[in-house]
């Protein structure tokens, strides 16, 4: 069974605490789609990234955001933006849910999909000269390791391998971010949420063989 997995048709309880439907908007207050799903951790629980839904305007229907990079809509209540364009979304490699089946095949894709983005005190894109305002969570002092850092204090969880922009450095490996926090009161409940229910989540959409495997995990 592979590390990462997604909520799939899984719900919660309370419908007002999954962030699932919630638009995500781009750079312009440009409607990119609406967030379909999140891709997580089975060990931790943590959010690496959003699956978003574009509705048809991409080719490969979908595409990842990483959910550090993530930040809520100023104009939009309940909603979510983040720094790209549609121009820069097709650019990405094409996103496939399948690949999350085989620890090999989603670290290729990430390889190829973290190819796509750069991360400088001013962020840009990769083959892009458009420069992007940092957000306040992007600014000196409050970068992802940081955040990254404050949340694996508290939860004891190993954070050496992160650097700003929640990729690992200087190695062929690609580590999901666990540094997705402070986005928002919305996202901290919905995060909070699926790591209590973390266990019934991977029972659900699991075999029992592999349920089992990860029902001891963290």
């Amino acid at each position: 069974m592979a590390k990462h997995g997604m909520l799939r048709d899984f719900r919660f309880t309370d419908a007002t605490e999954d962030i699932r439907g919630s638009k995500l908007y781009g750079l312009n207050d440009e409607k990119l789609g609406k967030i379909d799903d999140v891709i997580f951790d089975y060990f931790t629980g943590l959010i690496g990234y959003v699956v978003v839904d574009t509705g048809g305007w991409l080719t490969s229907k979908k595409f990842i955001v990483p959910a550090d990079r993530l930040r809520l809509s100023a104009e939009h209540e309940d909603d979510f933006a983040v720094d790209l364009n549609k121009q820069q979304v097709e650019s990405f490699p094409p996103y496939n849910e399948l690949d999350l089946e085989s620890d090999e095949q989603w670290a290729d894709y990430e390889g190829r999909y973290r190819a796509k983005w750069e991360a400088n005190p001013v962020m840009h894109r990769a083959e892009t000269d458009r420069n992007i305002t940092p957000t306040a969570q992007q600014m000196p002092g409050n970068s992802a390791a940081n955040r990254a850092a404050d949340f694996a204090a508290a939860e004891n969880t190993d954070t050496g391998a992160l650097t700003e922009g929640g990729f690992a450095a200087s190695t062929d490996s690609v580590v999901i971010s666990q540094s997705a926090v402070g986005i928002g009161p919305r996202w901290d409940r919905f995060q909070d949420r699926l790591r209590e229910r973390r266990k019934q989540v991977i029972a659900k959409g699991s075999t029992e063989e592999s349920a089992d495997k990860y029902r001891k995990a963290g």
